[in-house]
């Protein structure tokens, strides 16, 4: 989940300072101006593609979710549980008491945007393609987790699927509730006749099955490769055209809500940057954008605008600054920790997210937020790590790390310097790593600070070892799994297959990180990490919070990663335009602005 600054990667196309061409539709100007035109960007992919298709599983396709592409259910920003949903195109559906199904009901009046009904047959091709992407719930790797067993029609409303619970998952609604739909009408052509033939038989061991796994994901690339000759949509809205400035959508009449849908047209400007947003906040030219990083000065002349409004509420994310154990002196936890003791984490984050983030009060893998309920008292009992100069010279020397004319080295008296890698135009986190540079040098550590070329690289790279030291997503709630997965995941050594979990030694398999696969954690004793955060998938939330604590404290001592701050999802708004805004820390402000629209908050400003 890249958002733009260090959560999407920025892809260098071309810029958004082109007019719309061709039609007559839009007739209130660039300005973003006019009561039934909303404009905004989609911040989770730069650059627009005027040769793409409207085809959601396109990495550049022209659709844009809650606007013109729609699924089953929008995902609430719980802050502990990952199934609770808004509803989509599923009206309302029943979870199993023991998670092993979910039933939908299809919303009653769904139509697509050519007339026709949406029925149960559309969600189930579009759950065939879904395990041709090998997505979520519908993965087609034996044993998977939370994988799907059985889709069954129920009718051509109702649709149930069902779990395989020889490994099951507490995130499989979650699963199934976020999968995008599409029209069989439009869309049968991508799945041959005997799909689901081979579906079955790719869940069985053996070159059969084999064969059938390569078969089924064959028709992925296709998927990809699918141009609808329209764009038919069950959402809001419909793609119009698009060119390498902007992209224009039109109001669906046959939208289910269409009554409560305000805006007669949207259009999403191209950026290829954090700029070029700040110059279209700045001049009041975006009815709604998601969270974009900007430096304090900037973030002022935005507030500034005319109708400018933000919006903040909790983001299940957490930014740290992780070690390659295999590479020296990171190997050694009193380095970790000295740098931990050494980095001033409250002027980091003021300096490269003042608006979109707050200092972590400490290293425990998880958001300080829900910290709070998951593991409770026990987080104010572990060490917060003040910045403390005295403490990180100490610790320093108990790693053995010499002081030389005021310069740390190694052990041996070699040079030591902590070199940080980030990806271009990941604003905040280049700031941060510079911050730190000045922060770490003035202390005596030399350092510097490595940009890569665009985030696919940065994560290639960083999967091959490549780096001492980088960046990290962490702490990616709501479901307690994917909080520590991050940590004791495959990127440390830990895969979880079929309920089985196997540890891979530090540059083989991905494991870059390359923790020690047993830690001894002070007050609970001897773990295994990455088994614990594998129990933490299938467990109930009451069971997880002890699992939480032990892995929270081993985070804690072991710090394979300093966490550094824990992001704020701040939205940016303009109310000259639009109102009914959702609120401050609302759970709908991790969802497109379709979404708000879709359900008929937003309204035009009389």
């Amino acid at each position: 989940m890249k958002r733009l600054a260090a959560v999407v990667a920025l892809l260098g196309l071309a810029t958004a300072t082109a007019a719309c061409s061709g039609g007559t539709t839009d007739k209130s100007g660039g300005s973003g101006g006019g009561g039934g035109l909303f404009t905004t960007i989609d911040v989770n992919r730069p650059g627009l593609d005027a040769s793409a298709p409207a085809n959601p599983w396109h990495p550049k396709g022209n659709s844009f979710l809650g606007y013109n592409a729609m699924k089953l259910g929008w995902v609430k920003n719980h802050v502990t549980d990952p199934n609770q949903f808004y509803p989509a195109i599923a009206e309302k559906w029943e979870i199993a008491e023991d998670n092993s199904a979910i039933t939908i009901h299809l919303q009653p009046n769904a139509k697509w945007s050519d007339g026709k009904p949406v029925t149960a047959e559309d969600v189930k091709l579009s759950i065939g393609i879904a395990y041709t992407q090998g997505s979520t719930a519908f993965a087609i790797t034996p044993g998977a987790a939370g994988a799907a067993a059985d889709v069954e029609v129920v009718d051509d409303r109702t649709i149930k699927v069902t779990q395989d619970m020889s490994n099951p998952s507490s995130k499989f609604a979650r699963g199934v509730l976020d999968s995008i739909i599409v029209p069989a009408h439009v869309w049968n052509s991508v799945l041959p006749a005997d799909f689901w033939e081979k579906l079955k038989t790719s869940r069985g061991t053996g070159d059969g099955a084999e064969k059938a796994r390569e078969e089924v994901l064959a028709v992925g690339q296709k998927v990809l490769a699918f141009k609808p000759p329209q764009d038919v949509s069950a959402g809001p809205f419909t793609l119009e055209r698009v060119n390498p400035g902007e992209a224009l959508l039109l109001k669906n009449k046959n939208f289910f809500n269409a009554a409560n849908v305000a805006p007669d047209q949207v259009k999403f400007l191209n950026y290829s940057g954090n700029e070029q947003i700040w110059n279209y906040l700045t001049a009041g030219k975006l009815d709604q954008s998601g969270f974009v990083a900007a430096p304090t000065d900037v973030m002022n002349r935005i507030k500034q605008a005319p109708g400018s409004h933000l919006i903040k509420g909790f983001s299940p994310v957490a930014v740290g600054m992780a070690f390659n154990q295999s590479k020296k002196p990171y190997d050694n936890v009193h380095v970790r920790r000295g740098l931990a003791y050494l980095i001033d984490r409250q002027q980091v984050t003021k300096v490269a997210s003042p608006e979109g983030g707050t200092a972590a009060v400490t290293t425990s893998g998880i958001h300080q937020k829900p910290a709070q309920e998951w593991i409770g008292s026990d987080l104010s009992s572990l060490e917060p790590y003040a910045h403390d100069v005295a403490k990180a010279e100490a610790e320093f020397k108990e790693a053995g790390l010499q002081k030389k004319n005021g310069k740390w080295a190694l052990a041996d008296g070699s040079p030591w310097k902590v070199t940080m890698h980030a990806p271009s135009g990941f604003s905040d986190w280049i700031s941060a790593q510079e911050n730190i540079k000045s922060q770490l040098i003035e202390n005596g550590v030399d350092a510097e600070v490595v940009t890569v070329a665009d985030y696919p690289i940065y994560l290639e790279e960083i999967d091959a070892g490549k780096y001492d030291v980088g960046f990290w997503l962490m702490a990616l709630g709501p479901a307690p799994y994917d909080i520590f997965q991050r940590l004791y995941g495959a990127s440390n050594g830990w895969t979880n297959v079929a309920g089985k979990v196997k540890h891979s030694p530090a540059g083989k398999a991905g494991n870059w990180m390359g923790s020690s696969e047993e830690i001894d954690v002070e007050g609970v004793g001897k773990i295994n990490p990455g088994e614990l955060t594998a129990k933490l998938n299938a467990a109930s939330a009451e069971e997880a919070k002890p699992i939480m604590s032990q892995l929270a404290k081993a985070a804690n001592q072991d710090l394979p990663a300093i966490q550094l701050w824990d992001y704020v999802n701040t939205q940016f708004t303009n109310t000259s335009r639009f109102t009914g805004w959702p609120e401050q820390d609302s759970d709908l402000l991790r969802l497109p602005a379709g979404v708000w629209i879709q359900l008929g908050l937003v309204k035009k400003k009389q």
